[in-house]
């Protein structure tokens, strides 16, 4: 019977002949394994890696790793944002993992740090994902007392998040939907008029649909719960409610219930892994749309209910977030638009008498 290893990662490598050769390591990042998968001669490397992963010498950056992996904190993240902090905490590993951990205590060791971050300044973006993660790693060590390293402030960004001329436009929505297939032709227009996150409406459950109307909502309400409110403190999360509006009411109304889930693929299924993102980027790519990613759809959204002449308290209202999350919102995706340009003129004007 073949033994199943958690965590066993591989790569394939192109030797100078040409042949195609597999590698085994314990962990992504982690030492490699000999022998054939299932071997005794395996199995018996993948435990040694383990063990002395466990027993690492607690008097080196290493074991502060381990130790984060191992608690409650980082048990508590999501299970997308774990993966994200695991690609960069093999990089931290590589770099800093023999760093005795009392050299924390040399000034000098924050220069190390941003020099580290800065030699991925080709990809800013990653770059200051991998300081934040180093940032954090560190935060959790000071309030286990395992160092006095006190993470800096006020450290200037690579990355700038400014995607204010990000807005999808109905021209791009019309072309979007001229080439998409039915299971996601759906998926732009649940985003838009709802601001919320992708990860949550492909797991938007039919049973968060209330069509009952109200007078505040009369096409009825989506409530659920975002999954960025769960915490260990919350373990059921915050409920918000979003008032449906007239064209989403004709989407919704149009949809197959043909699975427990809103969005499905083709199949009638849900969406699983990274199939709704491969399929999402390869219609964009046939409609041209190379600048705006799902995540604009939200930015876009939150900017048309400001056109709309909507206070930053009526779009926390309408979308479910709170006041702050629409101001970071409003900071990062209100777009300059000719319409909000005039909006203002006709206020001064009214404003003059």
């Amino acid at each position: 019977m073949r033994v199943r290893l958690k965590g066993v990662a591989s790569a394939t490598k192109r030797l100078a002949s040409g042949e195609k050769v597999k590698y085994y390591y314990a962990w992504r990042g982690g030492p490699q394994l000999l022998g054939k998968p299932g071997s005794p001669e395996f199995v018996q490397a993948y435990e040694q890696a383990h063990r002395e992963r466990k027993q690492s010498n607690p008097a080196l950056f290493r074991s502060i790793i381990a130790g984060y992996l191992a608690s409650p904190e980082f048990a508590d993240v999501r299970d997308r944002t774990k993966s994200d902090y695991q690609k960069q905490l093999v990089k931290i590993e590589r770099a800093f993992g023999d760093l005795p951990i009392v050299a924390l205590d040399d000034p000098c060791v924050t220069k190390e740090f941003l020099e580290w971050r800065d030699g991925f300044a080709s990809s800013p973006r990653q770059a200051d994902y991998a300081w934040t993660v180093l940032m954090l790693l560190l935060a959790w060590a000071r309030s286990r007392g395992l160092t006095a390293y006190r993470p800096p402030g006020r450290i200037k960004r690579l990355y700038h998040g400014d995607r204010s001329d990000k807005i999808w436009e109905e021209h791009h929505i019309t072309a979007f939907l001229s080439v998409a297939p039915p299971c996601l032709q759906r998926a732009p227009l649940l985003a838009s008029d709802t601001g919320q996150r992708q990860g949550d409406l492909l797991k938007l459950p039919w049973s968060a649909y209330d069509p009952t109307p109200t007078p505040e909502s009369p096409f009825g309400w989506i409530r659920l719960t975002p999954s960025k409110s769960i915490t260990r403190e919350k373990p059921k999360g915050r409920t918000i409610s979003v008032p449906v509006s007239k064209r989403l009411h004709a989407v919704i109304s149009t949809m197959p219930r043909v699975s427990p889930v809103m969005l499905t693929n083709s199949y009638g299924r849900p969406w699983q892994g990274n199939s709704f993102r491969k399929a999402w980027g390869a219609v964009a790519a046939k409609a041209s749309i190379s600048e705006l990613t799902f995540h604009d759809l939200r930015g876009t959204g939150v900017t048309r209910l400001s056109e709309a002449d909507c206070t930053p308290q009526q779009i926390a209202r309408f979308t479910g977030h709170s006041l702050r999350d629409v101001a970071a919102i409003l900071d990062r995706y209100l777009a300059r638009t000719d319409k909000l340009a005039s909006m203002a003129l006709a206020k001064l004007e009214r404003a003059r008498g």
